[in-house]
């Protein structure tokens, strides 16, 4: 099974009370969202694991149209920047008024600005992340936020790659995704996500399934030899073979140490 099916199995299963998970550690997260086009979030959010993460109510995401919160006529949030040049900037009051509206209901653990010049983001930073209570995710549009925003609310900000999107929404989605899903109790098998590229600083190992052996290929044999040990050690060296031909960059003198 695949990480979909196994999903899809537990579905059967009456919910854990509370969220399950670790013991002394409190299950769930609240992840609110401020967006301009807040349907560019409901696919992504609204299906396979995202859904059942919060079916169970292990996931709590809310999504916050910004115009509906605009002191300004007609539902405006942006304006010509100072200065002059191309593209519209995302005015700052609207977003306070609603930052500081969500702010009053709840303490959150981190303001989250997606923007291209963020902190790259990385599953080490993901599993940082999982470990809060309360996250909100401001998504830039245009030519992002006025400055003052990201200086008076703002408490990390993030990248998930070295290029532009037209909006922070899709953006925001990959985060949330990557985050859900560490959340205990969120995947069936709750190892699954310790054993997922970059958790230990290599890319994921080969993987195969049924039949053994297909076109003429065959699974190799240590796999199917019955010995945890012996295909632990070969998964591992074939995760360093593989992130040391793809991802060298990734081979931190920490990562060497453990091979």
């Amino acid at each position: 099974m695949n990480e979909e099916q196994n999903q899809e199995a537990s579905d059967n299963h009456t919910p854990p009370s509370g969220g399950g998970g670790v013991e002394g550690r409190s299950v769930g997260i609240r992840i609110d969202i401020i967006s301009v086009v807040p349907d560019l979030l409901q696919s992504p959010l609204g299906h396979s694991i995202m859904k059942r993460a919060q079916q169970r109510g292990l996931l709590e995401v809310h999504v916050h149209n910004l115009r509906d919160h605009t002191p300004y006529k007609h539902g405006q949030v942006d304006d010509y920047q100072f200065g002059g040049g191309a593209g519209m900037v995302m005015m700052p009051e609207p977003l306070a008024i609603l930052i500081e509206k969500l702010q009053s209901e709840r303490t959150y653990d981190e303001v989250i600005y997606m923007t291209p010049d963020g902190d790259s983001f990385n599953q080490q930073t993901a599993n940082r992340l999982s470990m809060k209570g309360a996250l909100l995710i401001i998504c830039g549009h245009y030519k992002g936020i006025d400055e003052r925003i990201r200086q008076k609310f703002v408490t990390m900000e993030v990248s998930i790659g070295d290029y532009v999107l037209s909006g922070g929404e899709l953006a925001a989605a990959v985060v949330v995704d990557a985050v859900g899903r560490l959340i205990p109790g969120v995947l069936n098998d709750e190892t699954s996500a310790l054993l997922d590229s970059f958790q230990d600083g290599l890319l994921a190992p080969p993987v195969y399934t049924r039949p053994a052996e297909w076109r003429g290929m065959a699974v190799p044999d240590i796999l199917l030899c019955g010995d945890p040990k012996k295909i632990d050690a070969w998964r591992h060296e074939e995760a360093f073979r593989r992130t040391e031909e793809r991802r060298p960059d990734l081979l931190s003198d920490d990562v060497l140490g453990k091979t």
